[in-house]
């Protein structure tokens, strides 16, 4: 079985060039992970228009943003306002999108997780989505806005350079430092509300 998994934002890119980015590394199936399949911007990439652009290239569509989206619906995910990718990863609905992207994989194609950032480190396609899948065994590797690819690998590495962490650190390990890289951008990314007007307004970083 092909251990790769692929992930791409679309950005603000024409469809056809989203799509000959596609081919350029065989995707045969997207998993949508945004947690609302519309964009404002970018209507190309609204759920139904990507759909049959997609078929029309031979490209599986799968909506996976209710079990894999930055959002949950489960408030025990939440720490005052905003959603912690520990608990979400934990819940139950997130495990059987993970399970659903397995099975894809196992009858063959060649998945791409989609959301809409262009840069894998300011989306939780990276930052939560792709560790579960590493920690399965998958080998998870990025389309970059110019079509060229990151392994997860280096867009950790990329991290770690971000937030000035590196392994000559005298009090912890690399793994430590990593795990610190991942809380520090969970933090300047993660879905957040508004607390006191829960209800009536929102901010949603993805």
């Amino acid at each position: 079985m092909d251990s790769r998994i692929f992930t791409i934002g679309h950005s603000t890119h024409s469809i056809e060039t989203f799509i000959d980015m596609l081919s350029r590394h065989g995707i045969t199936a997207i998993g949508d992970v945004r947690s609302s399949p519309y964009s404002r911007y970018n209507p190309q990439y609204n759920k139904e228009a990507l759909h049959r652009s997609l078929a029309e290239q031979g490209i599986k569509y799968v909506f996976l943003g209710q079990e894999l989206g930055a959002r949950s619906d489960d408030l025990s995910c939440y720490v005052n306002g905003r959603v912690q990718y520990e608990a979400l990863a934990k819940t139950d609905s997130f495990q059987h999108g993970i399970e659903r992207i397995c099975k894809g994989v196992g009858k063959g194609f060649t998945m791409a997780l989609m959301c809409a950032e262009k840069d894998p480190l300011d989306c939780h396609r990276t930052i939560l989505v792709a560790r579960v899948l590493v920690r399965k065994g998958f080998n998870v590797l990025h389309i970059l806005e110019d079509g060229k690819i990151e392994a997860q690998a280096q867009a950790e590495d990329r991290l770690l350079k971000q937030f000035n962490l590196n392994n000559d650190d005298l009090f912890l390990s690399s793994k430590e430092l990593l795990e610190k890289a991942f809380f520090l951008q969970e933090k300047k990314i993660a879905f957040t509300y508004d607390v006191e007007n829960y209800g009536n307004s929102a901010t949603a970083k993805q």
